[in-house]
């Protein structure tokens, strides 16, 4: 009976013939490294409320899954092919919220399939020279639009003729034309079963003009009903 040898288990030279142990926990140690500096790159640079800490968790094992993929496949085509065929059953139905958060997860894929192929030195490099642009970026506050609009939503009643004679949308525009530098309609919708019209519009207000004061302008002339103004920098969902 033969002495049973423990080295074949630590080696994967039999089954691939492309990589070892160590390449397998070097590539899954630095895609970790890398993607965890990622994502808490992303974290000190994300500015509004849709953070999500799954998202970020997300980002470090898509970099070591892909790592792991890209060991298994290494130059063999027949692999290549049945991986894209066992991937192409997945379906994903969550929408990303941000369009940055797209490019984070390109930067995971990148720095995964870089260690999975064994460019430790371009996947570091790579890792350092970007998280450094995105930093700068949010230090510096690059690309910022200094223009602040704003979705302004008003109810008035269905009948569409104030006291005065005139359509409470002449009326609406009115106070928009005084408070505002541009506006522009952008829906009209009934509401509470037909008894009010809610007018959308999309505005820039002036500086001299308080949100508060719109409001305020607004709900005089439509019997005070709901009158609301939402504020961001072109970001605003209506």
């Amino acid at each position: 009976m033969t002495d049973f040898d423990f080295s074949t288990i630590l080696d994967f030279q039999d089954l691939s013939g492309t990589f070892s142990v160590t390449d397998v926990l070097l590539s899954l140690l630095l895609s970790f490294v890398l993607t965890s500096i990622v994502g808490v790159v992303y974290q000190k640079t994300h500015r509004h409320i849709s953070y999500s800490q799954s998202f970020v968790q997300t980002l470090v094992l898509v970099g070591m899954v892909i790592a792991v993929i890209m060991l298994v496949v290494g130059s063999n085509i027949a692999r290549a092919f049945a991986l894209v065929g066992a991937l192409s059953v997945i379906r994903f139905r969550n929408a990303v919220k941000e369009t940055r958060d797209v490019g984070f997860l390109f930067l995971a894929m990148a720095i995964g399939m870089t260690c999975g192929t064994r460019f430790y030195v371009l996947a570091i490099a790579a890792t350092a020279v970007i998280c450094v642009v995105l930093l700068l970026m949010y230090r510096f506050d690059w690309f910022r639009a200094n223009v602040q609009r704003q979705v302004i939503k008003v109810q008035v009643p269905a009948d569409g003729t104030a006291d005065s004679g005139e359509s409470y949308a002449e009326l609406v525009e009115k106070i928009l034309a005084a408070h505002c530098t541009s506006f522009e309609l952008i829906s009209a919708e009934s509401v509470r079963g037909g008894a009010l019209t809610e007018f959308s519009y999309t505005a820039q207000m002036r500086s001299s003009t308080k949100p508060h004061e719109l409001v305020a302008a607004l709900r005089e002339i439509n019997y005070g009903q709901k009158a609301s103004v939402l504020t961001g920098h072109d970001q605003t969902d209506v």
